[in-house]
């Protein structure tokens, strides 16, 4: 897992690091016994461990690529669900499988509130059901990476879930862009940005007027920064 990222401001700049240091990276500038403008703030770690994120789609690095970074490239991820207990249903070429280890580091979106006692009682007999249908049987119907992959499987069975609630189905287009891209994107930046840090130890970009700032809550995307030991 990644180290925590914190940022601070100094000589309008922004500074992200794995710690404060003693003087301003940039300029010099002692820190000895005085305040900063800002306190430091914490940059939220978009990953988490799939299998303590019960009832929630996960979004993780294909076994073949487990050492890239969130692009966005449809082919480089895989997705699943898990049930109450963490174990994460995904659909491969040999059919349903079930993980109880391999998703220590993904992206999530829990997809069941906890107050929802009626729809958490459900859930794995609802998952374990769907996951048993010939749908998924690759003697009857093989995987197929444009038509009927572990997304069709993870989309259909929120969408079945839905349905069961009286609520109408989500689109592939919906939520992609409603739920996954989004959370692609931030652990793209973030996984930069640690490289970054780890690479030169601090990461600084020019601050964003006060006006930006208050709607940005991503901070530097990596696209005009600059390393510094």
């Amino acid at each position: 897992m990644e180290k925590s990222v914190v940022k601070f401001s100094h000589c309008n700049k922004d500074i992200f690091c794995f710690f404060v240091p003693e003087e301003c990276p940039e300029c010099g500038h002692s820190f000895s016994g005085q305040r900063l403008d800002e306190a430091p703030v914490s940059i939220p770690n978009p990953f988490t461990n799939g299998h303590k994120s019960p009832c929630s789609f996960l979004v993780a690095p294909t076994d073949e690529n487990k050492l890239r970074e969130f692009d966005g490239g449809s082919g480089d991820l895989h997705t699943g669900i898990t049930n109450t207990k963490g174990v994460v249903f995904n659909y491969t070429k040999t059919g349903v499988r079930r993980d109880y280890q391999g998703w220590e580091r993904c992206l999530s979106v829990p997809l069941v509130q906890p107050d929802m006692y009626n729809l958490l009682d459900q859930w794995d007999p609802y998952l374990e059901k769907f996951s048993a249908t010939s749908t998924w049987d690759p003697i009857w119907k093989s995987f197929n990476e444009e038509t009927h992959n572990c997304y069709n499987y993870t989309l259909m069975f929120i969408n079945c879930v839905l349905a069961t609630q009286g609520k109408r189905a989500l689109s592939k287009d919906e939520f992609t862009k409603g739920f996954v891209l989004p959370r692609i994107k931030r652990a793209s930046k973030y996984t930069i940005l640690c490289r970054e840090i780890s690479e030169n130890h601090f990461y600084i970009i020019d601050s964003p007027p006060k006006e930006a700032m208050e709607t940005d809550e991503e901070g530097g995307d990596g696209s005009d920064g600059h390393g510094k030991t």
